[in-house]
């Protein structure tokens, strides 16, 4: 079951559990969609992997199975994440 963690890593943007822009890599890092595709441009800095979309939990499961809560910030340090950048940008995800 993913967590649905509640912010973007990069800018801490707030990211409630039923937005459409929050997007996860297979390791559930997340970033909002204007971070993954201006700054990250689809390469996770913690993994090197793609994004897809957050699936939105619905509201019927959401006292059972509640988002997490605990914030996780960890600002990308742009120039060492240049270096994975340039390895793996335009590589497909499933090539890296």
């Amino acid at each position: 079951m993913l967590e649905i963690r509640p912010n973007c890593e990069n800018c801490g943007k707030p990211l409630a559990y039923n937005v459409e822009d929050a997007m996860i890599c297979s390791f559930e890092c997340t970033f909002c969609k204007d971070c993954v595709e201006n700054i990250l441009h689809n390469v996770c800095p913690n993994c090197g992997g793609g994004f897809a979309q957050r699936p939105v939990r619905p509201k019927v499961y959401l006292e059972k199975y509640p988002p997490a809560q605990e914030q996780i910030y960890k600002p990308i340090d742009l120039e060492a994440f240049q270096i994975l950048l340039e390895r793996f940008r335009f590589r497909k995800p499933e090539e890296r």
